[in-house]
């Protein structure tokens, strides 16, 4: 369960729009911002199951229920090959498949807000993974999921909504493959000395968008993790570890595309036993028809954070 308690200098109505995250403390006072529920474990000797069940109360007072997760993975297929199929986060990025309770900081990054809606992008679907025979980790994922609905924002998304400038149809069913959301990633591992290891991957997704009937969407990104820790340490302490995604997304309309892009960098210091202090920097582009777009205006963001944890199963955490 995440619980917040915070104010700001601007009113709840302004905040609904720099707070896009689902999960985000979005009012002043307090927010329930996530209860959830994991349920996992092996069905049999072929599949394990898991299910997230999310609990909220929204900016109206209203409690919202939702099945976030629900899927199943192969266990034993040869050759390095996993299936996945369900509903399920998909794998772009680094940060995009985390749920709230796993993130450094309180808030989902502006750009992924943007790109992927305020519950992060996931649909239904199915993916294939294959772990490459190489002297490092190399894992590849090809997914398929369904492009329509609210957690599909940059895509199909929900028929009457608008993209700047542009009300969404309804472009019916899927009756071919070009009306699936295709994804793409690539992710590598390495250890890069006896104390600093590094994942670098690359992503990517392609699939249609509701301006007109043939419309599309494209969206590439690249993310970095890097993490040093000493030899001699106590409990992992102290570590240092670095966090970087950059996206750009090609969002084609009648009359063009609409171009964006955007990125941000955070870095974790866990200085002693139990302490953590956070900073993460943050930068959308501006290419919205005006300034007063909340989803497609210039934005930077600065957050300074300290995490004290008790104990494993619990957290304090203090964040401008």
């Amino acid at each position: 369960a995440l619980f917040s308690a915070g104010g700001s200098s601007v009113d709840d109505e302004a905040l609904a729009n720099l707070q896009a995250g689902g999960h985000d403390p979005s009012r002043n006072g307090f927010t329930v911002q996530n209860v959830e529920m994991f349920i996992g474990g092996a069905v049999d000797h072929y599949l394990d199951g898991q299910a997230n069940l999310v609990f909220l109360i929204d900016r109206n007072g209203e409690t919202v229920v939702e099945l976030e997760e629900a899927f199943l993975t192969t266990r034993a297929l040869p050759y390095g090959l996993q299936v996945k199929a369900g509903q399920y986060f998909t794998e772009f990025g680094r940060q995009n498949s985390q749920h709230p309770h796993t993130w450094a900081f309180v808030d989902q990054p502006v750009i992924l807000s943007r790109f992927f809606g305020g519950d992060g992008l996931r649909s239904q679907g199915a993916r294939l993974a294959w772990l490459a025979p190489l002297p490092w980790y190399s894992e590849f994922y090809l997914g398929s999921p369904n492009a329509k609905g609210e957690t599909v924002t940059s895509f199909l998304s929900v028929p009457g909504e608008t993209v700047g400038s542009y009300t969404l149809i309804d472009r019916g069913g899927i009756r071919k493959v070009a009306d699936l959301l295709w994804s793409a990633r690539w992710l590598n591992g390495v250890d890069i000395s006896d104390t600093l290891s590094a994942n670098l991957g690359v992503s990517a997704l392609d699939g249609p968008n509701a301006t007109a009937t043939d419309t599309n969407t494209r969206i590439y990104g690249v993310d970095l993790y890097l993490k040093w820790r000493p030899l001699v340490n106590q409990r992992g302490f102290p570590y240092v570890a670095w966090h970087t995604e950059w996206l750009t997304r090609n969002y084609a309309t009648p009359d063009g595309a609409l171009k964006n892009s955007g990125g941000f960098t955070q870095v974790l210091w866990g200085f002693t036993p139990q302490w953590v202090a956070g900073l993460r920097l943050e930068y959308a582009d501006g290419k919205g028809d005006d300034g007063t777009d909340p989803l497609r205006d210039q934005r930077k963001r600065t957050a300074p954070n300290l995490t004290f944890y008790p104990t494993e199963f619990s957290k304090i955490r203090l964040q401008s």
